[in-house]
């Protein structure tokens, strides 16, 4: 199984997912020109521990759309299936779309390997960060680094991005059928 970021196009590959608001969205569906697509579910305590600083970056960064996907397992944690997202998105209202990736496709043609697990597109949806969003997810009071708010004001202005990739932070994606701490081989090969 090779789920190495698909660096060879550069591009955001295509989704047809179901969503917490009992829509379905495609990639075309966000139109915005700049799109950030994160990686995420409901009981990782790096996801716990970060979504307000998510919150803040996106609300922050008003003109960026934000597109969250679950791919975990329900199988191996109950907490993160489908209802259960629709619930955790009622208790908080966040800024973004929630989609369900129950068959995990679209976690492997991203290249997804933690929650959270950061990727940003431009207008082309061409990739220009992947990563962490910050240095310390768990515990945000420890925080010292924001790469996500770093490269989107970075690409916002015009700059080039300077650190264009950073080790997500988190626990690995829960993967079906496998235990729950697996992580293919070639899961460190961010090169």
């Amino acid at each position: 199984m090779n789920i190495t970021p698909n660096r060879r196009h550069h591009r955001a590959p295509d989704f047809q997912l179901p969503a917490t608001d009992g829509r379905s969205y495609q990639l075309s569906d966000f139109t915005a020109d700049t799109l950030v697509v994160f990686f995420t579910c409901n009981h990782c305590p790096y996801v716990v521990g970060s979504d307000e600083v998510t919150r803040a970056t996106a609300l922050k960064f008003n003109d960026v759309q934000f597109v969250a996907i679950n791919s975990n397992s329900k199988n191996t944690y109950e907490e993160d299936s489908f209802p259960n997202m629709v619930k955790r998105m009622a208790q908080h209202n966040f800024p973004w779309t929630y989609l369900h990736d129950e068959l995990q496709q679209v976690a492997l043609s991203y290249g997804a390997l933690r929650t959270p697990h950061f990727f940003v597109f431009d207008s082309e949806r061409k990739l220009i960060y992947t990563g962490r969003a910050v240095d310390s997810p768990r515990d945000a009071s420890k925080i010292t680094v924001n790469d996500l708010e770093r490269a989107l004001e970075e690409h916002l202005s015009g700059k080039p991005i300077s650190i264009p990739m950073t080790n997500p932070i988190g626990c690995n994606v829960k993967w079906d059928g496998q235990d729950k701490h697996w992580m293919p081989g070639d899961a460190c090969d961010l090169v």
